[in-house]
């Protein structure tokens, strides 16, 4: 894929508002300029891309289904494998996630996980503060003079034999308001990429620790090939070898499935493997099927990875990645302990148990967990079924996912319980995220924006399909919708939780979404402009 260079500008990006000191040390006049020589190469690409998104929707929406591309035949049939992978990569079984704030990277690298994936996306709101602390503290985790002292007077710091760090930008879509080059604001993940590798990816490089990144929400092999051109370039401004950046790319949208070869075609001078984003992933079937009511799904507690159209998507990923050389990771256990309540937290545990067999069974070569108590539990089942570093010999030649398998509907029903959760988790969520927070524990899970757009495209479509009734036969409309919302905002207004003192705001930007004739794509798109 061609990328067009825009003309270069010398006129400096303007930032808003004022850095204070620490900041100026991460966002100083060579970073900017750096970021800004991004920009100007590979916006128009960006925006182009972004476009082709939404006509590729339409076609959707008028009744089209995802399906293999013709035109790439040639990449799927022929025989071609990934650039060997870094000897940091070769055992990744388990990797923890977590936000960028500075104590829970310090726990995250002490977790006992292979890989801790520093995540400036579905877990980090990002107002400018986080962003920058975030990027502040990466930078001093890397130098290895990261440390922490709690307002309680706890001591925090990097034990020997960290895991090995990764970096999660924001997708393709997300814009960074704070930052405007020649009058435009920059893209999300050309902020976060471009401000990590400048200040990390020489130290990381010396020490054949990276710099590595996970990439999310790519809908095309186009995207991949956007991803490649910026890490080539940044690389050869960086002064670093071809190749030396390493990716792995989040299979997390229902296009993208069907484009996986290509994806790891695109990069494949670079790319380390493909993620089961099975939460994202659950989302984008409502997202792109929305308007076909034969696939609408049930509540979000029946949608399991047992499913077919998810058990075909990750067995298909398994079979795609071990023929190309390139790891399959798995989906993220969203469990977090329940202290209080010892038969809870084990009916719990056993759930994480049950997931990660499957996992592991499958062929899977590591999975995510979201907390540091559930490293362990994760780590025992792998140990015990994946002796090697990995399962790269495991072929799958069994597998056999075409378009009807991985679109296939998925049985259940919808109870009012059900969709009264829905409300309760966008609202919580959301209150949370306006306020700061990105990543919140509800119900012992822990939910971030992938989950929490579930719930809220789930809401929109049971809505705005005709006939989708609650399982005892009566409808979904309005009026039940605007019945368990009130509920839910009064309750929760009168509830010690993050965000509370935004609740209403949610509850009317909640409101707002669910109601509008058409499905936003983003739910952080449009609660990003009331970030602090």
């Amino acid at each position: 894929m061609a990328i067009p260079q825009q003309v270069m500008r010398s006129a400096s990006p303007e930032v808003t508002p004022p850095l204070s000191a620490a900041q100026s040390e991460v966002l100083g006049t060579d970073a900017l300029a750096f970021l800004a020589d991004l920009h100007r190469r590979f916006e128009v690409t960006r925006r182009e891309l972004l476009a082709a998104r939404k006509t590729r929707q339409a076609r959707f929406d008028a009744g089209e289904l995802p399906d293999f591309l013709p035109e790439t035949q040639a990449i799927r049939d022929s025989d071609w494998i990934v650039a060997p992978i870094p000897a940091a990569l070769q055992d990744r079984r388990v990797e923890i996630t977590g936000p960028v704030d500075r104590k829970m990277i310090i726990n995250a690298l002490n977790s006992g996980a292979k890989v801790f994936m520093a995540d400036f996306e579905d877990s980090t709101a990002p107002s400018f503060d986080n962003l920058l602390d975030g990027q502040r503290n990466l930078r001093d985790a890397v130098a290895g003079r990261i440390e922490f002292t709690s307002p309680e007077g706890k001591h925090y710091a990097v034990k020997p034999d960290p895991a090995v760090l990764m970096v999660r930008p924001r997708g393709w879509h997300l814009p960074e308001r704070h930052v405007r080059v020649d009058g435009e604001a920059m893209s999300g993940s050309l902020f976060d990429f471009g401000l990590f590798a400048f200040h990390n990816a020489k130290a990381l490089h010396a020490v054949d620790r990276g710099p590595y990144f996970y990439l999310p929400k790519m809908e095309s092999h186009r995207e991949a090939a956007l991803w490649n051109a910026v890490m080539e370039h940044a690389e050869d401004a960086l002064g670093l070898p071809r190749g030396a950046i390493k990716a792995t790319v989040l299979i997390e949208t229902l296009p993208a499935v069907f484009e996986m070869d290509e994806i790891l075609h695109a990069l494949r001078a670079r790319i380390t493997g493909l993620n089961c984003g099975r939460w994202d992933y659950i989302f984008s079937y409502i997202k792109t099927l929305r308007a076909k009511r034969e696939r609408v799904l049930p509540e979000r507690g029946q949608v399991a990875m047992t499913v077919p159209f998810l058990k075909h998507y990750s067995e298909l990923l398994i079979k795609t990645c071990h023929r190309r050389g390139a790891f399959a990771m798995g989906g993220m256990a969203a469990q977090i302990p329940i202290n209080h309540d010892a038969a809870a937290n084990e009916a719990a545990l056993a759930k994480v148990r049950a997931d990660k067999l499957r996992e592991v069974e499958a062929g899977h070569d590591g999975t995510w967990v979201a907390h540091p108590a559930l490293v362990a539990v994760a780590r025992e089942v792998f140990d015990a079924h994946m002796p090697t570093p990995n399962q790269l010999g495991v072929a799958r030649a069994d597998v056999v996912a075409d378009r009807q398998t991985l679109l296939e509907p998925s049985a259940g029903t919808i109870t009012r319980a059900g969709f009264a959760a829905n409300i309760e988790i966008c609202l919580r969520y959301l209150a949370a995220w306006i306020d700061g927070q990105g990543c919140v524990p509800i119900h012992h899970l822990m939910e971030d924006a992938a989950t929490a757009e579930i719930s809220r495209a789930q809401l929109w479509q049971w809505l705005h399909q005709p006939g989708v009734t609650f399982d005892d036969g009566s409808a979904i409309d309005l009026d039940a919708f605007a019945a368990d919302l009130a509920e839910a905002r009064r309750r929760l207004g009168a509830t010690s939780m993050p965000g509370q003192n935004r609740v209403d705001e949610a509850a009317d930007l909640l409101d707002e979404l669910t109601r509008a004739d058409a499905l936003a794509d983003f739910l952080t798109l449009a609660a990003y402009e009331r970030l602090p």
